[in-house]
């Protein structure tokens, strides 16, 4: 039986456009429309718009607008920091060091290099997917020109101690006297709830996604220190300062804009309503289901405090999933990018899960719109799905 409203627990996957950010992206459809390219008014007005909204970017990371690239999304973001970098600096050397459980859309760019000649170290993880700092800056060679190791996980919500990785790849460089290697963070689950601070984080390039900020999909940043040379992966023409190609998305680039400065300011007091839900949501879930646990780190500091990821022992996470979609409540059973393959968790493999754990675990990713009555819904339902799943396997 279907609940009365869908209710919506994947908002690691993508998250619904803010009211404010599509009243600020409505006029750009239809009245300031024109290529702001052009020399005429209407264009100035365009380009204008798309300066505000580099400044807002430039603002929340600390930076200056001209560090600022705007994407179509956190994958062109990843790929452009990835091949940008190994194209440029390629007479530097041919290696990139990583972490074993980054998004997919750093593991692919990396292949193709890899076919190309280039050697990549992936990291591993502990069993809460944390990547060992000191592990980071052993791995370093001469001929490495990037280190590319995720703000926090898509799948099991764990913080990477980025600020760290930073602050002792500033000491490895002025001891060897050398401006490599790069550093780059993919904060797209990050961005709406940590701090973005690129000073802070002693970060060389970083990816935001739109889509995962209550922003328009298809809008994305890529940060990009100055001083830092990266080659165009798409060219044709001279917009981004000739690094990203094509007429301007200018309803994404304000929407996204307008969705990160809102987000940053909600940040402080929504973070602590999700951490406190996500509390209740397990706690009350392990009374009834004794045996489910987490994967990944505790609910804390070092979380991301609206992820959720559970191991349901003995049950098809997949059937799970659209047993709850059945009764209107949609999750994941991990990366949406990769939820129409059934390809293991690259990410629950890493952390030392076995196959049958990573095909019984479930993520569930709150948002601004959960509330306390919707997650008691949602236990009633699994439970529910729960004996129905079991009864069906008799």
């Amino acid at each position: 039986m279907r609940t009365k409203k869908a209710i919506y627990l994947d908002h690691a996957a993508t998250t619904p456009v803010d009211p404010q950010v599509r009243q600020i992206m409505l006029p750009f459809f239809s009245k300031h429309y024109a290529n702001p390219s052009a020399l005429y008014k209407e264009a100035l007005i365009v380009s204008g718009a798309i300066n505000d909204a580099r400044r807002k970017v430039a603002d929340v990371l600390h930076t200056n607008p001209d560090s600022i690239l705007f994407t179509s999304g956190g994958t062109e973001s990843n790929n452009l920091a990835i091949l940008g970098i190994a194209h440029k600096h390629i007479n530097q050397g041919k290696h990139i060091i990583v972490s074993a459980i980054e998004h997919h859309s750093v593991l692919y760019p990396l292949e193709s290099l890899e076919k190309d000649g280039w050697s990549v170290t992936k990291l591993p993880v502990d069993e809460n997917g944390l990547v060992n700092v000191a592990d980071v800056i052993k791995a370093i060679r001469a001929e490495t020109v990037l280190i590319s190791v995720m703000y926090a996980n898509n799948e099991i919500g764990t913080i990477e101690p980025i600020a760290e990785i930073g602050r002792q790849l500033l000491r490895y460089r002025k001891e060897k006297n050398t401006v490599y290697p790069y550093f780059h963070t993919d904060a797209a689950q990050a961005a709406g709830y940590l701090d973005l601070d690129v000073e802070k984080l002693h970060v060389d390039l970083m990816t935001v996604n739109g889509g995962k900020i209550y922003g328009p999909k298809g809008s994305g940043v890529l940060f990009v220190r100055r001083g830092v040379a990266i080659e165009p992966i798409m060219t044709g023409g001279t917009q981004e300062k000739g690094i990203r190609a094509g007429t301007e998305n200018i309803p994404g680039i304000v929407g996204l804009g307008q969705a990160l400065k809102l987000v940053q300011k909600k940040q402080t007091v929504e973070n602590s309503r999700l951490r406190a839900l996500s509390e209740f949501f397990f706690e009350k879930l392990r009374k009834i289901l004794p045996d489910i646990r987490l994967n990944g780190l505790a609910i804390g500091d070092n979380r991301l405090p609206n992820n959720l990821n559970v191991v349901f022992d003995g049950v098809d996470g997949e059937a799970l999933v659209i047993y709850l979609d059945s009764r209107g409540i949609m999750c994941a059973t991990g990366s949406a990018c990769t939820a129409i393959s059934r390809e293991p968790s690259h990410v629950l493999a890493a952390i030392g899960k076995n196959s049958a754990e990573i095909l019984c675990s479930v993520r569930f990713t709150l948002g601004r719109e959960t509330t306390k009555a919707q997650v008691i819904t949602t236990i009633k339902a699994i439970a529910a799905s729960l004996k129905m799943l079991k009864s069906d396997l008799k």
